[in-house]
């Protein structure tokens, strides 16, 4: 009896997440070599655009729910 695709892949076991914990740090500092670090005046340009984009964000939202407040009042009393 030939087995399948199926049979075959079941039969071995997973690992799951009981791997070595050395390989996955070596592999981590691996990894974070390969990232391309923003410099010091990107990080602040992006930092300050996404404050910006935070504080718009929060005043709009406030906005609307003020608005709503009020007219759910207004009809609801």
């Amino acid at each position: 009896m030939t087995a399948t695709r199926t049979e075959s892949s079941a039969a071995r076991p997973s690992r799951g997440r009981g791997g070595k914990p050395t390989r996955f740090v070596r592999e981590s500092v691996s990894e974070m070599r390969k990232v391309l670090w923003p410099s010091r005046s990107e990080l602040v340009t992006y930092s300050a655009v996404v404050i910006v984009f935070v504080v718009i964000m929060v005043a709009l939202v406030s906005g609307l729910d003020i608005g709503f407040t009020k007219v759910v009042v207004a009809l609801f009393g």
